[in-house]
Protein backbone atom coordinates (compact mmCIF):
# COMPACT_ATOMS: atom_id res chain seq x y z
CA UNK A 1 0.00 0.00 0.00
CA UNK A 2 3.09 2.53 0.29
CA UNK A 3 2.96 5.05 -1.75
CA UNK A 4 -0.96 4.85 -2.87
CA UNK A 5 -3.12 8.43 -2.21
CA UNK A 6 -6.59 8.36 -2.10
CA UNK A 7 -8.86 11.31 -2.09
CA UNK A 8 -12.18 11.70 0.27
CA UNK A 9 -14.44 14.39 -0.40
CA UNK A 10 -17.28 15.16 2.33
CA UNK A 11 -20.61 14.85 0.87
CA UNK A 12 -23.01 16.82 2.60
CA UNK A 13 -24.11 19.73 0.21
CA UNK A 14 -27.03 17.81 -1.67
CA UNK A 15 -27.95 15.81 1.23
CA UNK A 16 -28.71 19.05 2.78
CA UNK A 17 -31.32 19.73 0.25
CA UNK A 18 -34.33 19.05 2.76
CA UNK A 19 -36.87 18.71 -0.46
CA UNK A 20 -35.38 16.00 -1.53
CA UNK A 21 -34.78 16.90 -5.41
CA UNK A 22 -33.17 14.00 -7.34
CA UNK A 23 -29.51 14.83 -8.73
CA UNK A 24 -28.60 13.57 -11.95
CA UNK A 25 -25.61 10.91 -11.46
CA UNK A 26 -23.02 13.36 -13.25
CA UNK A 27 -23.39 16.12 -10.47
CA UNK A 28 -21.82 13.50 -7.94
CA UNK A 29 -18.55 13.16 -10.18
CA UNK A 30 -17.32 16.72 -9.14
CA UNK A 31 -15.97 15.93 -6.20
CA UNK A 32 -15.21 18.66 -4.65
CA UNK A 33 -18.36 20.79 -6.06
CA UNK A 34 -22.24 20.93 -5.32
CA UNK A 35 -22.96 17.91 -4.21
CA UNK A 36 -20.09 17.37 -1.81
CA UNK A 37 -18.30 19.88 0.62
CA UNK A 38 -14.83 21.48 -0.67
CA UNK A 39 -13.08 20.07 2.52
CA UNK A 40 -11.12 17.17 0.86
CA UNK A 41 -8.33 15.00 2.29
CA UNK A 42 -5.75 12.97 0.54
CA UNK A 43 -5.21 10.18 2.84
CA UNK A 44 -1.47 8.66 1.83
CA UNK A 45 0.26 5.50 3.52
CA UNK A 46 3.34 6.24 4.03
CA UNK A 47 5.77 6.99 6.95
CA UNK A 48 4.51 8.09 10.22
CA UNK A 49 3.63 12.36 10.17
CA UNK A 50 4.79 14.09 13.25
CA UNK A 51 2.05 13.97 15.72
CA UNK A 52 0.98 17.57 14.79
CA UNK A 53 0.05 16.51 11.44
CA UNK A 54 -2.57 14.15 12.74
CA UNK A 55 -6.68 15.22 12.69
CA UNK A 56 -7.36 13.81 16.28
CA UNK A 57 -8.75 17.01 17.76
CA UNK A 58 -12.02 17.23 18.05
CA UNK A 59 -14.30 20.06 16.22
CA UNK A 60 -13.85 23.65 17.47
CA UNK A 61 -16.82 24.76 19.10
CA UNK A 62 -18.16 27.70 17.06
CA UNK A 63 -20.22 29.77 19.85
CA UNK A 64 -19.83 32.84 18.28
CA UNK A 65 -22.01 32.53 15.86
CA UNK A 66 -25.06 31.14 18.14
CA UNK A 67 -27.09 32.87 20.38
CA UNK A 68 -28.50 32.29 23.44
CA UNK A 69 -31.57 30.80 21.56
CA UNK A 70 -28.47 28.37 20.42
CA UNK A 71 -29.20 29.34 16.49
CA UNK A 72 -26.92 30.24 14.31
CA UNK A 73 -27.19 34.26 13.96
CA UNK A 74 -24.01 35.30 12.05
CA UNK A 75 -24.74 37.36 8.45
CA UNK A 76 -22.35 34.51 7.30
CA UNK A 77 -24.88 31.81 8.14
CA UNK A 78 -27.52 33.70 6.11
CA UNK A 79 -25.33 34.29 2.94
CA UNK A 80 -24.22 29.92 2.94
CA UNK A 81 -28.06 29.50 3.71
CA UNK A 82 -28.78 31.77 0.30
CA UNK A 83 -26.35 29.74 -1.60
CA UNK A 84 -27.94 26.53 -0.80
CA UNK A 85 -31.44 27.85 -1.66
CA UNK A 86 -30.15 28.93 -4.74
CA UNK A 87 -28.22 26.14 -5.78
CA UNK A 88 -31.28 24.23 -5.16
CA UNK A 89 -33.51 26.58 -7.13
CA UNK A 90 -31.37 26.40 -10.06
CA UNK A 91 -31.22 22.46 -10.48
CA UNK A 92 -34.91 22.30 -9.84
CA UNK A 93 -36.15 25.62 -12.06
CA UNK A 94 -37.75 27.53 -10.08
CA UNK A 95 -38.01 30.75 -7.83
CA UNK A 96 -35.38 30.68 -4.92
CA UNK A 97 -37.99 32.96 -3.12
CA UNK A 98 -40.71 30.51 -3.86
CA UNK A 99 -38.34 27.54 -2.27
CA UNK A 100 -37.31 29.77 0.34
CA UNK A 101 -40.82 30.00 1.48
CA UNK A 102 -41.30 26.63 1.04
CA UNK A 103 -38.35 24.93 3.19
CA UNK A 104 -39.60 27.88 5.46
CA UNK A 105 -43.27 26.55 6.03
CA UNK A 106 -42.19 22.89 5.61
CA UNK A 107 -43.97 20.73 8.43
CA UNK A 108 -42.51 18.80 10.52
CA UNK A 109 -42.12 14.83 10.31
CA UNK A 110 -44.19 13.08 13.29
CA UNK A 111 -41.90 12.58 16.14
CA UNK A 112 -38.61 14.53 14.75
CA UNK A 113 -36.00 15.37 17.21
CA UNK A 114 -33.37 17.86 16.42
CA UNK A 115 -30.23 18.74 18.71
CA UNK A 116 -28.76 21.88 18.68
CA UNK A 117 -25.63 20.77 20.62
CA UNK A 118 -24.94 19.59 16.66
CA UNK A 119 -24.73 23.56 15.66
CA UNK A 120 -21.70 23.87 17.86
CA UNK A 121 -20.00 21.95 15.93
CA UNK A 122 -20.66 23.38 12.43
CA UNK A 123 -17.85 25.57 11.15
CA UNK A 124 -19.07 27.80 8.25
CA UNK A 125 -15.35 28.70 7.89
CA UNK A 126 -14.15 25.05 7.54
CA UNK A 127 -11.99 25.26 3.98
CA UNK A 128 -10.01 22.59 1.83
CA UNK A 129 -7.25 21.70 3.94
CA UNK A 130 -3.30 20.16 3.05
CA UNK A 131 -3.56 16.53 2.07
CA UNK A 132 -3.28 14.17 5.43
CA UNK A 133 -0.38 11.41 5.69
CA UNK A 134 -1.01 8.44 8.07
CA UNK A 135 0.78 5.09 8.28
CA UNK A 136 -1.31 2.65 8.28
CA UNK A 137 -4.55 1.26 7.25
CA UNK A 138 -6.13 1.40 10.18
CA UNK A 139 -5.55 4.85 10.48
CA UNK A 140 -7.00 5.42 6.90
CA UNK A 141 -10.18 3.52 7.94
CA UNK A 142 -10.40 5.56 11.08
CA UNK A 143 -9.51 9.17 9.38
CA UNK A 144 -12.35 8.20 6.31
CA UNK A 145 -15.11 7.09 9.26
CA UNK A 146 -14.48 10.36 11.12
CA UNK A 147 -15.26 12.10 7.58
CA UNK A 148 -17.92 10.55 7.20
CA UNK A 149 -19.22 11.02 10.67
CA UNK A 150 -18.72 15.04 10.87
CA UNK A 151 -20.71 14.57 7.14
CA UNK A 152 -23.28 13.10 8.31
CA UNK A 153 -24.20 15.58 11.41
CA UNK A 154 -23.39 18.27 9.02
CA UNK A 155 -26.05 16.82 6.60
CA UNK A 156 -29.05 16.78 9.53
CA UNK A 157 -27.90 20.32 10.65
CA UNK A 158 -28.54 21.84 6.72
CA UNK A 159 -31.17 19.86 6.32
CA UNK A 160 -33.41 20.35 9.51
CA UNK A 161 -36.40 22.59 9.53
CA UNK A 162 -35.06 27.02 8.96
CA UNK A 163 -36.45 27.93 12.31
CA UNK A 164 -34.93 25.66 14.55
CA UNK A 165 -31.78 26.26 13.13
CA UNK A 166 -31.45 30.22 12.27
CA UNK A 167 -32.26 33.50 14.00
CA UNK A 168 -35.37 35.30 12.68
CA UNK A 169 -32.46 37.82 11.89
CA UNK A 170 -30.55 34.86 9.65
CA UNK A 171 -34.13 34.09 8.17
CA UNK A 172 -35.04 38.21 7.60
CA UNK A 173 -31.39 38.46 5.71
CA UNK A 174 -31.55 35.53 3.65
CA UNK A 175 -35.10 36.46 1.80
CA UNK A 176 -33.73 40.04 1.61
CA UNK A 177 -30.59 38.53 -0.08
CA UNK A 178 -32.96 35.93 -2.28
CA UNK A 179 -35.33 38.86 -2.97
CA UNK A 180 -32.52 40.72 -4.35
CA UNK A 181 -31.03 37.99 -6.55
CA UNK A 182 -34.66 36.48 -7.75
CA UNK A 183 -35.31 40.52 -8.44
CA UNK A 184 -32.17 41.21 -11.14
CA UNK A 185 -31.29 37.96 -12.08
CA UNK A 186 -31.82 39.10 -15.72
CA UNK A 187 -29.72 42.01 -15.87
CA UNK A 188 -27.02 40.07 -14.03
CA UNK A 189 -27.03 37.15 -16.31
CA UNK A 190 -25.48 40.03 -19.22
CA UNK A 191 -23.37 41.74 -16.14
CA UNK A 192 -21.52 38.49 -14.94
CA UNK A 193 -21.02 37.19 -18.39
CA UNK A 194 -19.21 40.56 -19.22
CA UNK A 195 -16.68 39.03 -16.06
CA UNK A 196 -16.79 35.95 -16.18
CA UNK A 197 -13.39 33.64 -18.11
CA UNK A 198 -14.33 32.21 -21.37
CA UNK A 199 -14.30 28.65 -19.90
CA UNK A 200 -16.96 29.10 -17.16
CA UNK A 201 -19.28 30.44 -20.52
CA UNK A 202 -18.38 27.47 -21.85
CA UNK A 203 -18.88 25.17 -18.44
CA UNK A 204 -21.85 26.78 -17.05
CA UNK A 205 -24.22 24.05 -16.20
CA UNK A 206 -20.75 22.39 -14.40
CA UNK A 207 -20.50 26.12 -12.82
CA UNK A 208 -23.54 26.28 -11.12
CA UNK A 209 -22.42 27.28 -7.72
CA UNK A 210 -20.04 29.59 -8.44
CA UNK A 211 -22.31 31.60 -10.83
CA UNK A 212 -24.47 31.32 -7.37
CA UNK A 213 -21.83 33.11 -5.52
CA UNK A 214 -21.33 35.67 -8.24
CA UNK A 215 -25.76 36.32 -8.65
CA UNK A 216 -25.75 36.39 -4.19
CA UNK A 217 -22.72 38.65 -3.72
CA UNK A 218 -23.52 41.16 -7.07
CA UNK A 219 -27.15 41.41 -5.48
CA UNK A 220 -25.96 42.47 -1.88
CA UNK A 221 -23.95 44.84 -3.18
CA UNK A 222 -26.37 46.74 -5.58
CA UNK A 223 -29.34 45.72 -3.32
CA UNK A 224 -28.22 45.97 0.09
CA UNK A 225 -25.68 48.71 -0.04
CA UNK A 226 -23.07 46.15 2.20
CA UNK A 227 -19.80 47.33 1.57
CA UNK A 228 -17.88 45.77 -1.15
CA UNK A 229 -15.12 44.93 0.93
CA UNK A 230 -16.86 42.56 3.25
CA UNK A 231 -18.79 41.14 0.48
CA UNK A 232 -15.88 40.23 -2.14
CA UNK A 233 -14.33 38.38 1.39
CA UNK A 234 -17.18 36.51 2.01
CA UNK A 235 -18.09 35.13 -1.56
CA UNK A 236 -14.55 33.98 -1.89
CA UNK A 237 -15.15 31.95 1.49
CA UNK A 238 -18.10 30.77 0.21
CA UNK A 239 -15.81 29.52 -3.12
CA UNK A 240 -13.17 27.87 -1.04
CA UNK A 241 -15.91 26.12 0.98
CA UNK A 242 -18.15 24.81 -1.82
CA UNK A 243 -15.99 24.69 -4.83
CA UNK A 244 -12.83 24.17 -6.10
CA UNK A 245 -9.77 24.45 -8.37
CA UNK A 246 -9.46 28.39 -8.96
CA UNK A 247 -12.24 29.61 -8.16
CA UNK A 248 -12.03 31.73 -5.22
CA UNK A 249 -9.25 33.41 -7.10
CA UNK A 250 -11.56 33.84 -10.28
CA UNK A 251 -14.85 34.87 -8.12
CA UNK A 252 -12.25 37.54 -6.40
CA UNK A 253 -11.40 39.16 -9.93
CA UNK A 254 -14.65 38.76 -10.90
CA UNK A 255 -15.92 40.71 -8.30
CA UNK A 256 -13.76 43.27 -8.11
CA UNK A 257 -13.76 44.03 -11.50
CA UNK A 258 -17.71 44.37 -11.48
CA UNK A 259 -16.91 47.04 -8.20
CA UNK A 260 -14.61 48.82 -10.96
CA UNK A 261 -17.05 48.78 -13.48
CA UNK A 262 -19.95 50.10 -11.13
CA UNK A 263 -18.10 52.72 -9.79
CA UNK A 264 -16.54 54.29 -12.91
CA UNK A 265 -20.66 53.88 -14.58
CA UNK A 266 -21.51 55.81 -11.09
CA UNK A 267 -18.57 58.29 -12.25
CA UNK A 268 -19.82 59.00 -15.28
CA UNK A 269 -23.54 59.21 -14.15
CA UNK A 270 -22.65 62.11 -11.95
CA UNK A 271 -20.68 63.96 -14.20
CA UNK A 272 -23.62 64.08 -16.52
CA UNK A 273 -25.90 65.38 -14.13
CA UNK A 274 -23.29 67.89 -13.27
CA UNK A 275 -23.61 69.05 -17.35
CA UNK A 276 -26.51 68.97 -17.41
CA UNK A 277 -27.09 71.59 -14.39
CA UNK A 278 -24.72 73.59 -15.61
CA UNK A 279 -25.79 73.86 -19.20
CA UNK A 280 -29.78 74.48 -17.73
Amino acid sequence: MEGMTMTRTRSCFCSSLSLQLPLPPTTTTRMRMKCQYSRSVAVAVSVPPPPTMMSTCPPTPTTGRVDRSGRFSSPRSARELALLISYAACLQGTDPLLLFHRRLNAKRVPGFVFDKQLLLRYDHVSFASQPIHVATQQEEQHLIHQFDTDSAFEADVLSAPLKLVYTNFVLRFTREILEAVATGWNQRIYLINQVIPQRWKNEAPSKIIELCILHIAMAEITSKGTKHQIVINEAVDLAKRFCDGQAPRIINGCLRTFVKQQSEESRAEDISESEAIRLA
